[in-house]
């Protein structure tokens, strides 16, 4: 599960994502160093996601917690924060934007907790030269009644973690190489769900953070810098 990211400046890209975005005419770069940075995204908070639009790619912040277009209600919004890999393309809640609506989230990296109920330890999990992650996603739009504004919310799809942190958590973000990104954005279904089965592990690093972190109401830059326990 990923229930906790950060998305944060200044933006370091590998070269290889730094030649993909340029093809793709993206300033994600630009974009997330002039937002304010984000140190502790929860659910239902808006983050920034990457999405084929009308014209070409584009940036846009979403809110975290995908609504099926069918849903009666914004509640189950809580509950999809995460699709499962091994499901995301026949789960009712996923499969159609799975079909017609993938997206990448970009992050400087993401938190999991570990120990025993009541005294668990996040860590801050992120790449070990502190480039930009993109994470697989999905996104929805979705309104509560005819006429009423879209409200477009986006998912973040976990699969089997790595070596690195399988130390931490039994699921991890599915993290697309820049590669990949195009055929995930805007493949065939089937050739997404492909993308999902032969994604490379990727190298990721850990260090222990300030468990301030747990709390949704904190945001500062102290909650994704390392601690001694």
């Amino acid at each position: 599960m990923c229930g906790r990211y950060a998305t944060f400046g200044p933006v370091s890209l590998s070269r290889e994502a730094k030649t993909v975005l340029d093809q793709l005419e993206l300033d994600i770069v630009s974009e997330i160093n002039q937002r304010e940075d984000q140190f502790n995204i929860a659910p239902t908070q808006k983050a920034l996601v990457i999405a084929s639009g009308e014209h070409g790619y584009e940036i846009k912040p979403l809110r975290w917690g995908l609504i099926p277009i069918w849903a009666k209600d914004e509640k189950i919004g809580a509950k999809t924060i995460n699709a499962r890999a091994e499901t995301v393309a026949t789960k009712p809640a996923f499969r159609a934007a799975f079909k017609k609506r993938r997206c990448l989230v970009p992050a400087s990296g993401y938190f999991e907790w570990k120990g025993e109920p009541g005294s668990k330890q996040p860590y801050f999990i992120h790449d070990p030269g502190g480039h930009l992650l993109m994470f697989a996603g999905l996104w929805e739009a979705w309104r509560p009644e005819e006429g009423e504004e879209w409200v477009k919310t986006f998912t973040i799809i976990t699969g089997e973690p790595g070596k690195v942190s399988g130390d931490i958590h039994d699921r991890q973000p599915v993290i697309i190489p820049p590669d990949l990104w195009g055929v995930w954005c805007d493949g065939m279904p089937e050739e997404a769900a492909s993308v999902l089965e032969v994604v490379p592990e990727a190298e990721l690093a850990y260090y222990p953070v300030p468990k301030a972190v747990g709390s949704p109401r904190n945001k500062g830059p102290d909650l994704v810098q390392p601690i001694t326990i």
